[in-house]
């Protein structure tokens, strides 16, 4: 990959932040399983997570797709899982409240440190189909979760949305005028 490439492989997730795309689309349910419905964790992650893999699949496109392009994205994906939380735990921990430039630049950082991710694996000698056909199973069960959990959330402190104490579409602010 060249260097134009590599940057928009690292950076382009960035540059597309789609976080009030539930509202403007009249509260579709299919925009729902894609874009945050409320403030939680979790939605926010599912935001970082569709906002990658778009990108990357824009990348394969227009660059080509690598031997490892499935293992990368599923590795990828899975740091967000694990550092976005990890990050806002860590620091509301310490601080006892959310700060919003830390949450925007925490949601950055933990985009760009995945996209890292995904081009460093890409670039290794490749690991084989067996790897492959993992990542793309490991793909398929992350979105399916991410999606189900949209609909039909646990009840759990990281789907609550802080501004209405509820969980997934339920916890959306306009859901309660409804």
């Amino acid at each position: 990959m060249n260097s134009l490439a590599k940057r928009n492989a690292l950076l382009g997730p960035t540059l597309l932040p789609p976080h009030f795309l539930y509202e403007i689309s009249n509260h579709n349910k299919y925009v729902a399983l894609f874009a945050a419905v409320n403030e939680s964790t979790w939605e926010h992650i599912k935001l970082a997570l569709t906002l990658t893999l778009l990108w990357s699949l824009y990348v394969g496109f227009v660059y080509g797709m690598s031997e490892n392009y499935f293992v990368a994205k599923s590795l990828s994906l899975l740091s967000i899982i694990i550092v976005m939380p990890a990050i806002f735990y860590f620091y509301t921990k310490f601080t006892k409240k959310n700060i919003l430039i830390v949450d925007i630049l925490s949601f950055y950082v933990v985009i760009i440190l995945a996209q890292y991710i995904f081009y460093h694996i890409i670039s290794l000698d490749p690991f084989g189909f067996i790897y492959n056909y993992f990542g793309v199973i490991l793909l398929f069960v992350i979105f399916g979760i991410f999606m189900t959990a949209t609909l039909l959330p646990f009840k759990n402190f990281m789907f609550k949305d802080p501004i209405s104490n509820k969980y997934g579409i339920k916890g959306h602010t306009d859901m309660k005028k409804k």
